[in-house]
């Protein structure tokens, strides 16, 4: 229960709310207080100074003009005991009975050494301990006595000088077991406007905290009573206006999350912009998010039947191709192998080779621009034509040539086809071959290979009228023909460096006694070492075949 309290949007924000309004109670009673607790000290002390100023009128300056001779013991009893003694003891009763009428604690005159400030003699001392439970004793005339401290020191100069009409000191938490008090000082003149004397009036400041307790109780209460009141209305507001539609919103957002159903629409659950805003998003995000996975599982559906055609397709262009080795198992003037690995499903690369008759085998081997379908749909066309074209005979720049015109009849795509084509005589050796933009293939003589710099033409599909022609090469039982695609040089590794033709003639002269299907697998190993599991980015095909002679005894055993 705690925690969920604890994560609670609503009990979070009315807590804050609650917390806030405690926090602005208290600055404001504070600042109350400070601003009440001046104003009050201000009209106090404007107060005691109309009091002392009375005070003062009471007091004949000119009586105090002798002060010096105040420390001749004789003068003092001369005011005590002589001429003036009447005034004196008639000015002190007065002085009593106005410190009990207004309610003070103590009305004293003093009269200062105007030297340094630093002493005072006391000529009047009125004691009223009845008010605040003091506990002063009254100075007797002539009581000599050093400054309490810097502070009245300077006041008591600021009024001899004439620098302030009265001066206030506040007491109010006092040291010496004293109640807290001001004390209102104001100058006692002669009748030249001289300063003779000091007045003083202590008032005890009680009434300052009787007044400043039931305001802080008022305070105290109304901050109770407005952040209860404030609380609840403002509960309600965030409830209404937040709280619950962010809950919507979360209800939803978890129940679509789980479900992943669209349900009804939020809509407008706020009136404001920014939630009703978000809420339109939530929807929005649902909507997005539905037809998002409907399209997925249509587009995987779609991924998935294509990859079934793929893999029929692929199995199809190889099952076009010869793939059963030895081709020929009765025929031992000649031994072939070839292989053909596509870079996708299916490829444009392909090879063939058949029998035009009993004499003559014919070997094809093409690239076809492009790659995928489109590739492997233009390599299918391309080998029938070819296969048919060598069936009916001529020689390898004829069929090429027949070849070229007819793709380029109706080749709207703009693809083409790279071709090497060669005719064996059996009985000779002799092989009749033409290349159309295709690689150079290499000769093994010796067990050494090298490539057979041949004259190209034009690629197949990709020029109407193009010419080709025929060269001879004479084989010798034991001799090798490697022909390939541009698979094989153009290999890359992870650093982007090419298989290249060194590496292939390396490879092919690994092992210098050995048959096509070693030559061939020798092939693949380099080029799949060099590479190191770097993508594939075309087809690797090949085709070796080794020449043996026409050996009649052995062909009919």
């Amino acid at each position: 229960m705690l925690n969920k309290l604890r994560s609670s949007m609503s009990v979070n924000i009315i807590g804050a709310v609650i917390v806030l309004l405690a926090v602005f109670g208290i600055i404001v009673s504070s600042i109350g207080y400070i601003s009440f607790t001046n104003a009050f000290k201000r009209e106090y002390s404007v107060t005691t100074y109309h009091m002392a100023d009375t005070a003062s009128t009471l007091v004949n300056g000119n009586s105090l003009d002798d002060y010096d001779s105040l420390l001749d013991e004789t003068t003092l009893e001369k005011y005590l005991y002589g001429t003036k003694s009447t005034e004196y003891i008639k000015t002190r009763e007065n002085l009593e009975v106005y410190c009990k009428r207004i309610n003070v604690t103590l009305i004293y005159v003093i009269v200062v050494d105007a030297s340094d400030y630093g002493r005072f003699v006391s000529v009047y001392n009125c004691v009223n301990n009845s008010v605040g439970n003091t506990k002063y004793s009254e100075w007797e005339l002539g009581f000599r006595r050093n400054t309490t401290n810097d502070e009245y020191r300077r006041k008591y100069e600021n009024l001899y000088t004439n620098k302030s009409t009265y001066e206030t000191v506040y007491r109010m938490n006092p040291t010496d077991g004293q109640v807290p008090h001001i004390t209102t000082l104001v100058p006692v003149r002669n009748s030249l406007g001289n300063v003779a004397a000091i007045l003083c009036i202590q008032r005890p400041v009680s009434e300052l905290k009787e007044a400043t307790r039931p305001y802080l109780i008022n305070v105290a209460i109304s901050t109770v009573l407005l952040a209860a009141v404030s609380s609840v209305g403002i509960a309600f507001y965030i409830r209404k206006n937040f709280v619950k539609p962010v809950r919507k919103m979360s209800d939803e957002a978890q129940r679509f999350a789980s479900e992943n159903i669209r349900a009804v629409p939020l809509g407008s659950v706020s009136r404001f912009e920014e939630i009703s805003g978000l809420a339109e998003s939530i929807d929005k995000m649902e909507s997005d998010i539905i037809r998002y996975v409907d399209n997925m599982t249509a587009a995987t559906a779609e991924k998935e039947r294509i990859g079934a055609e793929l893999s029929l397709a692929s199995k199809i262009q190889e099952n076009s191709i010869p793939n059963v080795f030895p081709p020929f198992p009765d025929i031992l003037d000649f031994d072939l192998y070839a292989s053909m690995n596509p870079a996708k499903e299916v490829g444009g690369d392909f090879y063939n080779f058949f029998l035009v008759d009993e004499d003559h085998l014919a070997m094809i081997i093409g690239d076809v621009s492009g790659k995928g379908i489109p590739a492997a749909l233009f390599m299918m066309v391309t080998n029938i034509l070819v296969s048919n074209r060598a069936q009916m005979g001529g020689s390898p720049s004829e069929i090429l040539t027949y070849v070229n015109r007819r793709l380029c009849e109706h080749n709207r795509a703009d693809m083409f086809v790279t071709l090497w084509l060669g005719i064996l005589d059996i009985r000779t050796g002799k092989v009749v071959a033409s290349n159309a933009g295709h690689e150079y293939p290499a000769v093994g003589r010796a067990g050494n290979f090298g490539f057979l710099k041949d004259r190209h033409g034009f690629v197949v599909g990709g020029l109407i009228g193009a010419k080709y022609t025929d060269y001879e090469i004479l084989m010798k039982p034991g001799d090798m023909l490697f022909v390939y695609t541009d698979g094989v040089p153009e290999a890359t590794n992870g650093a982007n460096e090419m298989f290249g033709a060194d590496r292939m003639l390396s490879a092919l002269n690994s092992e210098p006694v050995t048959n096509p299907e070693k030559i061939i697998r020798n092939m693949q190993n380099a080029v799949d070492g060099f590479v190191a599991g770097a993508e594939q980015f075309d087809d690797l095909t090949m085709l070796c075949i080794e020449y043996k002679g026409r050996n009649e005894e052995k062909n009919e055993n």
